[in-house]
């Protein structure tokens, strides 16, 4: 499992989005890049989440920057959740789990007294050097790109 850090190279990745377009962390390099990964596409969270990278994307690409986010489920699932809530941006499906492994979020969790195995929810911005500028370890799912404009304006 990846302990990443601010300064530390982003992990490269190639994966399907919600068209089945290979998207590859290299298809963006000289761009500030915000990675950000969660659970479940349409489950109240992850959507607040999404919705509010949605709502501020205009201000986001206007400042060069790329939304792309990351969970396991698949590219019919992605699809789904990018039409019923119209987002603009990639989403991966990393059903194989190397992205979430190689970022570090696929993680132990529990709910109800059991545990099992689910990803983190956590957005890293990584630089035009492909270098990875900050870690929100902390989401807040409705304000989720304020968080990111905060950081790096």
């Amino acid at each position: 499992m990846a302990n990443l850090n601010p300064g530390d190279q982003a992990p490269a990745f190639s994966a399907k989005n919600q068209n089945g377009e290979t998207i590859s962390l290299s298809d963006f390099a000289g761009k500030t890049v915000i990675l950000y990964f969660y659970p479940k596409d349409d489950t109240p969270g992850c959507t607040a989440e999404a919705c509010s990278f949605r709502d501020n994307y205009e201000a986001l690409q206007a400042k060069g920057y790329v939304v792309i986010g990351v969970s396991t489920d698949d590219e019919k699932s992605h699809t789904k959740f990018v039409n019923k809530y119209n987002l603009p941006f990639n989403l991966i499906a990393d059903t194989d789990k190397n992205i979430v492994e190689a970022y570090g979020v696929w993680v132990e969790k529990s709910m109800y007294g059991k545990t099992y195995m689910g990803t983190a929810r956590k957005t890293f911005i990584i630089n035009p050097e492909g270098k990875i500028a900050h870690i929100i370890e902390k989401v807040d799912t409705k304000n989720s790109s304020q968080q990111v404009l905060d950081l790096v304006g």
